[in-house]
């Protein structure tokens, strides 16, 4: 589940990772984008397209989405019937990996920032760790609106990425599932020196970790996977085909919650 269109990123990792998994994905345009909304309002949006998921038998949920993470993924955990991973803790620990006790940026939505989620998560696995946070809430709109590659998109990235120019950093957590669709742009503003981590690879080898446990990895020849928007499902499937298999032909459907 996510927010819009960002957490693709999640779903063509897991697709190229476990490619016998068949997908369910849920992206709430109709209420895009959760960064600028409340807690207990991301909260309750969450809950119901959980609920949703977990009534067409899912045997696991990602919330590919930092915001809903930050909000939301205790309460999940504790009240749904299988496990529940969210992106934030993979992604401090493989920018940990990366970069130690460097200084790590962390862009991300207004209300992740705000959580403060990924700076304390740092701190809880190196207490010493520098972390340079800014929010980043223009660039969810470049990617949801397929402005990605743009002169436009550059724009706004340099834009939002000026703080670290004045406080570099060796490695930048990408805190925003929509943020690596613009991974071109934000090497092409602080340079190639600068590890971009993407806590989609991470997250995805929870899941089969998690998977693995418990003898729930799928072995199916002919996975099927289904991409529902509450929203314009016609701008979600021009993501698919764009970002998670341009030689493939998904359908995606309109849901009504």
């Amino acid at each position: 589940m996510d927010s819009g269109i960002g957490g693709l990123s999640i779903v063509r990792v897991l697709m190229q990772e476990l490619p016998h998994e068949s997908i369910i994905f849920v992206g709430d345009q109709q209420h895009f984008p959760y960064g600028t909304r409340t807690t207990e309002n991301i909260r309750e949006l969450a809950l119901k397209i959980s609920q949703y998921l977990v009534a067409q038998n899912v045997k696991l949920l990602v919330i590919a989405c930092n915001t809903a993470t930050a909000a939301a993924l205790p309460i999940l955990q504790a009240q749904l019937p299988i496990p529940v991973i969210g992106v934030i803790e993979p992604g401090a620990r493989a920018a940990i990996e990366v970069a130690q006790t460097s200084r790590i940026g962390v862009i991300a939505t207004d209300s992740t920032i705000r959580s403060q989620a990924y700076a304390q998560a740092l701190h809880r696995l190196v207490p010493e760790t520098n972390v340079v946070s800014q929010a980043t809430q223009p660039l969810v709109s470049v990617v949801e609106h397929g402005l990605t590659g743009t002169f436009q998109a550059q724009q706004m990235v340099n834009n939002a990425l000026a703080i670290f120019k004045e406080q570099p950093v060796s490695a930048l957590i990408l805190g925003c599932t929509h943020f690596p669709f613009l991974e071109y742009e934000i090497h092409h503003c602080l340079g190639k020196e600068v590890v971009l981590i993407d806590p989609a690879e991470e997250t995805v080898k929870t899941v089969h970790s998690r998977l693995a446990q418990t003898d729930q990895l799928a072995d199916q020849s002919d996975p099927q996977s289904t991409f529902y928007s509450t929203g314009d499902q016609l701008e979600l499937l021009a993501g698919v085909n764009r970002w998670v298999n341009p030689q493939a032909k998904y359908q995606c459907a309109h849901l009504n919650l």
